[in-house]
């Protein structure tokens, strides 16, 4: 090489390394950028929802409830506005990989807050099921309470809830001059969820109950002013707001609930239906194609079902078999108890066969318990409760004994592969524990990943030996049906003018679940649109990625590593997850 080549080599070399160089410092730039971004927004939620920061172990904020008026609202909006427009400040071609998934989580998350803001749903705190009031009820076992300032701050938030339950009264007056509400027909039987904690008998309250013992790290000096308040604070606070929310409810809200069912017929409700697609699915999807896919699923799964009555040697039809499994006692439990019992042991049976399905398992445990009984009645079949962050209890596989005519034991199995292992207890469990995470991701709820991720458990204990009686392998396709019939019956109620027994004769019809699971059911999706697309997209998903990998890797597909790869990044939007398992995909073909 002579000198001049040799010159010109050397500066090229130069110049390549001091792009390189200003590449690195602009990737760092952007990084730490997005980080403090993620920290500043974290901060700001935190402050927001009191109830985030107890759930992520924050005691800053114990003491609060959140302020949830229209100006709030709107601050609020402006504020993640201005975070998105931070957010597409930043170069995401600059970012590494795991930046990349949280800058897209992230700008997702902000996409859909602002747009639920402007579409104005904010204007319904409750559902069928659920609602302001009923997270409340449920807030002594979701605080702190080992130390003398933990119960001053739970005796603040009793304080505090008539001002919650007024400013919650005024954003529904909101809704109501809007006609933006809940469908009249679901709140049958709803003030039960008021009423039951409007007691005469301060010590029957479920807020008593950190006042019946203390731990013994409360000095025995504190206790007797502390019950004395916390008497007061519940007397003036959680009876006196849940009084208001009753006489608002019963003489305001209900009188004036809408007649009509479907989202789409709310202000600009098309367009706010085909947002709750796109947003639940995380999938850039119509009504119409998911309701195409429901019916596809529909169809197969029946196949299954009818071939498995054929299995068991019953001789009538479809709707009679169902009719059989509905009335036969054997199929039912004659306790709460033994439901109970009977969940235990199937969820435990499932822990000892965790090792052969996955590499990585949570440090958390789980119990199981019954629903409270206030909020049994409305309440589905099953659910599971996570812990707070930092706190001393376990997640909890809720099982529902109210009416146990309408709890089948042949559904039970995949009922708790689904709320707790494999299901929701060790996916989200596992989410907390990861490390290197920004804050908000271990908080985020994508129910098509979360709920996802719960069907596609069901289906997981085919392969750890569950099913074996054809009984319950028909309970494990119901409930798979049940789950279809949601993409069916969902996009009907809320974009092809279906009735309320229109969904409910298609749900009893095709699957094995109870008639007062098929009401609560059909209820639910109406109170709460799009939210059941979820569960089955999600699914079908995770299955499709998995049927990829498998032909890709053939002999050396590992299903270990294929749940690592599917959980290790916590909750992420499916197309996130296709990216993630794709790039694993093309890791594992280099090898």
């Amino acid at each position: 090489m002579n000198a001049r080549s040799f010159a010109l080599v050397s500066s090229v070399a130069m110049f390549l390394q001091s792009d390189v160089t200003a590449q690195a410092k602009n990737t760092g730039s952007a990084a730490s950028r997005l980080q403090s971004l993620f920290a500043e927004a974290w901060e700001f939620e935190l402050r927001e929802d009191p109830f985030l920061a107890t759930e992520a172990g924050i005691e800053l904020h114990n003491g609060r409830l959140p302020s949830v008026t229209k100006e709030d609202e709107a601050r609020r909006a402006r504020t993640r506005r201005s975070q998105l427009a931070r957010l597409k400040a930043i170069p995401r071609a600059r970012l590494a990989g795991a930046d990349r998934v949280s800058y897209d989580m992230f700008e997702r998350i902000l996409g859909d807050r602002l747009s639920e803001f402007e579409f104005g749903s904010y204007r319904v705190p409750i559902l069928a099921d659920a609602g302001f009031h009923i997270e409340f009820a449920q807030l002594a076992s979701r605080v702190p309470l080992g130390t003398t300032r933990d119960y001053e701050n739970y005796i603040a938030r009793l304080r505090a809830f008539p001002e919650y339950t007024r400013q919650n009264i005024g954003i529904m007056r909101e809704g109501m001059e809007a006609g933006f509400t809940i469908p009249k027909v679901t709140m049958q039987g709803y003030d039960v969820t008021i009423a039951t904690h409007i007691v005469d008998d301060l010590t029957k309250s479920v807020f008593y109950k950190p006042f019946e013992s203390f731990p013994t790290t409360v000095p025995e000096r504190d206790r007797e002013r502390l019950r004395a308040d916390g008497k007061r604070a519940i007397t003036d606070g959680a009876i006196a707001g849940y009084r208001a929310f009753l006489d608002f409810m019963t003489n305001e809200y209900l009188p004036r609930a809408r007649t009509t069912l479907g989202a789409s017929e709310l202000p600009n409700g098309t367009a706010y239906y085909d947002f709750l697609v796109r947003s639940y699915t995380t999938l850039d999807i119509t009504p119409k194609q998911v309701h195409e896919t429901g019916l596809k699923e529909v169809r197969r799964i029946r196949a299954e079902m009818d071939a498995i009555i054929r299995e068991t040697g019953f001789t009538g039809d479809f709707a009679a078999f169902l009719a059989f499994l509905r009335s036969d006692p054997r199929f039912y439990a004659k306790t709460g108890e033994e439901l109970l019992k009977e969940a235990s042991w199937i969820a435990k049976r499932m822990d000892g066969q965790l090792p052969l399905l996955f590499k990585t398992l949570p440090r958390l445990p789980y119990g199981v318990e019954p629903v409270p009984a206030h909020l049994a009645p409305k309440y589905t079949a099953g659910r599971y409760i996570s812990a707070p962050r930092g706190s001393t209890r376990p997640g909890y596989y809720w099982v529902n004994t109210y009416a146990l005519e309408s709890r089948p034991l042949y559904a039970l199995e995949a009922l708790t592969l689904h709320e707790a292992v494999p299901g929701h207890h060790l996916q989200f469990a596992l989410s907390r524990e990861l490390e290197g995470l920004p804050e908000f991701r271990r908080f985020a709820g994508i129910s098509a990943y979360s709920e996802g991720w719960g069907l596609y458990s069901e289906r997981l204990g085919l392969e750890a030996g569950f099913y074996k009686d054809p009984y319950r392998n028909f309970g494990r396709l119901t409930y798979e049906m049940w789950r279809a019939c949601r993409l069916v019956v969902d996009t009907g109620l809320h974009s092809m003018g279906w009735t309320r027994d229109q969904a409910m004769e298609f749900m009893a019809s095709n699957t094995a679940l109870s008639l007062h699971e098929v009401k609560t059911e059909t209820d639910r999706y109406i109170s709460w649109p799009g939210q059941a697309l979820a569960y089955k997209m999600g699914e079908i998903k995770i299955r499709e990625l998995r049927g990829k990998a498998e032909a890709q890797l053939g002999d050396r597909f590992d299903v270990r590593e294929f749940h690592d790869v599917v959980l290790r990044n916590g909750v992420v939007p499916l197309t996130v997850l296709e990216e993630e398992v794709n790039s694993w995909l093309t890791s594992q073909r280099r090898r």
